[in-house]
């Protein structure tokens, strides 16, 4: 394997090309999520004998709101799930998963040194709070998701009841609403599928050089 030169490895990309990737990745299919859904949501216009709006007010749409934040939430309902379980439950064999019976170096108490983050040096309940910081921070933005694809999808289903010439519905009449809820399902199951068939698959399978997987010539049992 080629070595990268020490000073490529000090470089800000080389450093944060994970995030940099993902950032770019993140933009690249969202920007073709907006042009895909506006042209969807204007054909869905014509059909009604509506006018065609631009890119930027498809950006307030119900349509656009509803079907970006439904994505965001079930990700990091996921995720923040994920994490909590990774406390108690455990996978025999998995890379995603500590070791049965062994303390992991995550379960320690934090302590106090000269690189430690500052709540760490600053302590009390600022660090009670940073404790679960991780956890905290993906339940608040599932939350935040969430609110934002009630409301998107309330605003979408109450323009389509406009055309339909049906009555309005309210915020909370629409929470109970099997649209909403299917919306919210069918993303969440395909979210705990995807966690579920890693950790299974990291038992068996190897992918060299990626810290997600074992050692190739590991056995099935080991951890890491």
């Amino acid at each position: 394997m080629k070595k990268v030169k020490k000073s490529n490895r000090n470089s800000f990309i080389y450093s944060n090309s994970l995030i940099i990737v993902f950032a770019l990745l993140f933009a690249i299919f969202q920007i073709g999520q907006i042009i895909m859904g506006h042209k969807e949501y204007n054909d869905f216009l014509t059909t009604h004998h509506q006018p065609s709006i631009s890119i930027y007010h498809y950006l307030f749409s119900g349509h656009f709101i509803q079907s970006t934040f439904e994505n965001w939430e079930s990700e990091f309902f996921q995720m923040g799930l994920f994490v909590v379980f990774t406390i108690f439950l455990r996978q025999k064999g998995s890379s995603e998963s500590k070791e049965i019976g062994k303390e992991d170096e995550s379960d320690k108490e934090p302590q106090s040194h000269k690189d430690a983050p500052w709540p760490v040096l600053k302590g009390g309940w600022i660090l009670s709070i940073y404790k679960y910081s991780l956890s905290i921070a993906l339940f608040l933005l599932f939350i935040l998701s969430f609110i934002a694809h009630w409301y998107g999808s309330l605003k979408d289903q109450n323009m389509k009841n406009t055309l339909e010439l049906k009555p309005q519905v309210s915020a909370i009449e629409y929470i109970k609403d099997s649209r909403f809820w299917f919306e919210s399902f069918q993303n969440w199951q395909s979210e705990f599928l995807s966690v579920m068939v890693l950790v299974f698959l990291s038992i068996y399978l190897r992918q060299i050089g990626s810290p997600q997987s074992k050692a190739v010539d590991s056995s099935h049992d080991e951890y890491k």
